[in-house]
């Protein structure tokens, strides 16, 4: 069965989740989470409308939305 990655639910950043317990290096404060949707590639953040939309400002794997319950 496939693990589904976490996800971080302040920044969207996709954790690769090889520790334990998984955080988000960025915000280690912030809630992670499995149940996220969508996933979007960011290479240049200066230049892609998707990353402006979304605050990114980092390039790396993203999530377009988390669900924290």
């Amino acid at each position: 069965m496939v693990k589904k990655p976490f996800a971080c639910g302040e920044c969207r950043m996709i954790l690769d989740g090889a520790e334990d317990p998984v955080q988000c290096t960025r915000c280690p404060t912030a809630p992670v989470s499995i149940d996220w949707q969508g996933f979007t590639i960011i290479l240049n953040p200066k230049r892609s409308e998707v990353a402006q939309r979304l605050g990114i400002t980092v390039p790396g794997n993203y999530a377009l939305k988390v669900n924290i319950r």
